[in-house]
């Protein structure tokens, strides 16, 4: 789709939604502590249109879950990973729900049970993010066994250094390095760097 496979789409569309979420959350906060209508508008609608862009993170998600090779120990991350975006987005689904429903209607104690589902949701959402971090940065989720092993080469053989640089070793590597003083990953098109 566009270009993308599932795990890129995914991680395309999981930023956005979260950004909104926590922000909606945010305006709910000050609105409740400095009473301005305008803030109480602004966390409605981005409230609504996170928890919208959350229902295709999650889908997303599901797609991307059967297109990534793993092992067990990924799997079970990214089970938990999958049960906290459920759980995240019902909770911020009912809430958004909710104020469609009642907004113009609400009373302060109201608001206030409103506002505290929001948090509990906003600290789940930050959970949910947490172990999507694990499944890419520790696990390398998504990632090719062709680009690891390429990647796991080149560090080994320290063919990479940054202007400026300097160590022990960046003779040898530089000596082993192509023109330009690292390499690529395969498929990677020809570039200047």
């Amino acid at each position: 789709m566009f270009g993308y496979d599932w795990p890129r789409l995914h991680a395309a569309l999981n930023d956005l939604p979260a950004a909104l979420l926590v922000t909606a959350v945010f305006f709910d906060l000050l609105a409740a502590l400095t009473r301005r209508e305008a803030l109480r508008r602004a966390g409605f609608w981005t409230m609504v249109a996170g928890a919208g862009g959350g229902i295709l993170a999650v889908l997303s998600g599901l797609a991307a879950e059967d297109e990534i090779a793993h092992g067990e120990a990924v799997h079970q991350v990214m089970e938990t990973h999958e049960t906290l975006a459920f759980v995240t987005l019902a909770i911020f689904a009912v809430v958004a729900l909710w104020r469609i429903l009642r907004e113009v209607k609400m009373g302060p104690s109201e608001r206030m049970l409103a506002l505290g589902l929001s948090l509990g949701g906003a600290g789940v959402l930050v959970a949910t993010g947490v172990y999507g971090g694990k499944l890419v940065f520790e696990h390398a989720a998504g990632i090719s066994t062709e680009v690891m092993q390429a990647e796991m080469q080149q560090r080994a053989e320290g063919a990479h250094e940054h202007e400026g640089e300097g160590s022990a070793g960046a003779d040898s590597a530089s000596a082993a390095a192509p023109a330009g003083g690292h390499t690529h990953a395969p498929g990677t098109p020809p570039h200047r760097d």
